[in-house]
């Protein structure tokens, strides 16, 4: 890191967005256990975040901060990888000083480093809504795979869903676990189309 002292803020800000691009070409491993299914870590925070902003206005609670928790939540595995349970439990890392060093010279280190730390403490309400947004991306993937016929998802998803820690957290769990994953593109907006299969006769 010593090289990194004598780079200016703007040229530290630039290292930083392109190690934020790394999580594009970093995969998520526990799909190699399911035997289906895949994303990079770049998708799963991109649709945690969301989630985190559907829950805090769901909740009553302060969107922004729940929102850049979730989209910070896996920033350190741009350079660790994505451990899955298994790997956990022989390879460690330190993520604190992952992002230490990610965000050393930006101006980000206060940021970053504060949403880190209060969603690792899980104290706040918005903290517990980030990690029930990084589980319910989790268990939207899982109803998906298990929707497609891997019935070992479905094994997966009871555990997944048992980790959800807020009413809010668990109604959106309740509902995902009913609902087909197709069904908002599939009966809508206009289920018609399907009866006319190919448009009708004017191709429209």
């Amino acid at each position: 890191m010593a090289d990194m002292k004598a780079r200016g803020r703007l040229t530290r800000l630039v290292d930083f967005l392109n190690e934020c691009g790394m999580l594009r070409r970093t995969p998520r491993t526990g799909y190699q256990f399911l035997g289906t299914g895949s994303e990079n870590v770049a998708e799963h925070s991109f649709r945690t975040a969301v989630i985190g902003h559907v829950l805090a206005l769901m909740a009553g609670a302060d969107v922004a901060r729940t929102t850049y928790m979730c989209l910070f939540h896996d920033l350190h595995e741009a350079r660790t990888g994505d451990f899955n349970y298994v790997a956990h439990i022989y390879n460690k890392s330190e993520r604190t000083k992952v992002l230490e060093h990610a965000t050393d010279g930006t101006g980000l280190e206060e940021d970053v480093l504060g949403y880190w730390k209060e969603l690792e403490e899980a104290e706040t309400l918005e903290a517990r809504l980030a990690q029930d947004a990084d589980q319910l991306d989790f268990i939207l993937n899982l109803k998906e795979e298990l929707d497609h016929g891997n019935r070992y998802a479905g094994q997966w998803l009871e555990s997944a869903v048992e980790r959800v820690r807020t009413q809010w957290g668990r109604e959106l769990a309740e509902t995902a676990m009913k609902t087909d994953h197709k069904d908002w593109w599939f009966l809508g907006p206009d289920r018609d189309w399907w009866a006319r299969k190919n448009g009708g006769p004017d191709g429209k």
